[in-house]
């Protein structure tokens, strides 16, 4: 991909764009680059072997499957022994969770705005090792995550702070460097969920400051795995989970527990390449830049309807949010928006939840069937944009 964006050029990129659907549930999981869908196909055609073989099919594995592990780490400014590939951000967090050693009566700070895979492993985590539990929930309209509403909540005894970067319901992206920097004065470590921001930003962990980061690689136009980030002092506090007789090194010695899918890893080159390659690049900004003209469309609209509730920030702009946009309309449950909305077009958006349970039900008191979620990615034309306000209307309408 290039600086200079093109609508035209992406959507080549992805075969599954070429059906007559409109895919709007991206969050939920982007679209295959070909070249991705191609090379794994091509790994286990001509390179379907055990890895660590010292025969010439087993050393092209290895070769591919290493260049996976750098690709991923170079991509989120890291060292190789910093992250381990593994089946999803959900269970990577939990391997994480059940690693970490603190002491009892030592107290963890949770988002109540989060997904799940970003709660969950921590309760338990609290629970192994007697922790005390704060729950970090910001206040409307927007929910949104500072270090401001953060210090109120440290404490000489707080250890470890896990949040999102952006909420998968929200859309709303948080000031995470800032956080951090509250965090680390407290002397505690800091857990982020990047799983949201990562298709539509560029993801350094360095610049942000963290000690912890996971995100999804089928959420980034590639197959169903994910990465998580853990630098090099925060490591001091994992006890490898594997066998007791290979290395302890990396983060991957540690955490892996066989789950790097050989053909999978060996795709990331090619997600990395389309995003840009290895170093900052300028596409990022044009994808924004599209993304942003995406949102606006979907969020003039919803905005000008007093039935209509967009949850997080209502503002177009690509500074403060990313195209996961979420709203309820007044007197219509979410289930109904959307069951309409498929029976009169090919869009294909969600209502629901989306694992963040706890903001859906207590916080913004939604009940199971929470909202209705269009959630764009940088493939997306504004065509298709002005077609669900289109649909929207006559739906809500009738």
């Amino acid at each position: 991909m290039t600086a200079e964006f093109s609508i035209t050029t992406a959507r080549n990129c992805f075969p599954a764009l070429k059906e007559d659907q409109v895919f709007l549930d991206n969050a939920g999981g982007s679209q295959v680059l070909g070249d991705v869908i191609d090379s794994i196909s091509k790994y286990l055609y001509q390179s379907n072997v055990q890895l660590g073989g010292s025969y010439r099919i087993g050393k092209q594995a290895i070769e591919r499957y290493a260049s996976g592990y750098k690709a991923a780490a170079q991509y989120v400014n890291a060292k190789e022994d910093e992250i381990v590939i593994g089946a999803s951000t959900t269970q990577l967090l939990l391997n994480l969770a059940v690693s970490l050693n603190f002491n009892a009566g030592d107290e963890i700070i949770l988002s109540k705005i989060d997904h799940e895979a970003n709660i969950d492993p921590w309760l338990h985590m609290a629970k192994r090792l007697n922790l005390s539990v704060k729950w970090w929930v910001p206040e409307g309209p927007k929910y949104e995550l500072t270090a401001e509403n953060l210090k109120p909540l440290i404490s000489e005894k707080t250890k470890f702070v896990a949040c999102t970067h952006v909420s998968n319901i929200l859309g709303t992206i948080h000031d995470v460097r800032g956080i951090s920097e509250v965090v680390h004065e407290a002397g505690a470590l800091f857990a982020v969920d990047g799983v949201s921001f990562a298709p539509h930003r560029r993801v350094d962990v360095k610049a942000l400051g963290v000690d912890f980061y996971a995100f999804s690689w089928y959420k980034v136009y590639g197959p169903h795995i994910a990465l998580l980030y853990a630098s090099t002092p925060a490591q001091r506090h994992i006890s490898s989970l594997g066998h007791y007789f290979n290395p302890h090194t990396s983060l991957s010695d540690k955490l892996d527990l066989a789950a790097s899918n050989y053909e999978l890893v060996q795709s990331i080159p090619l997600i990395v390449s389309y995003l840009g390659g290895s170093k900052p690049d300028p596409a990022f900004s044009a994808i924004a830049e599209h993304e942003e003209k995406l949102q606006k469309i979907l969020l003039d609209y919803l905005n000008s309807d007093s039935r209509i509730t967009v949850w997080g920030e209502k503002s177009g702009d690509r500074e403060k949010r990313v195209p996961t946009i979420s709203f309820t309309v007044a007197g219509v449950s979410s289930k109904k928006v959307v069951e309409d909305v498929e029976r009169t077009s090919n869009i294909g958006m969600k209502w629901g939840h989306f694992y963040s349970h706890r903001l859906c039900t207590e916080m913004l008191q939604l009940g199971e069937e929470g909202v209705v979620r269009v959630s764009m990615v940088h493939y997306n034309t504004e065509e298709e944009v002005r077609k669900v306000v289109e649909v929207l209307e006559k739906v809500l309408r009738n």
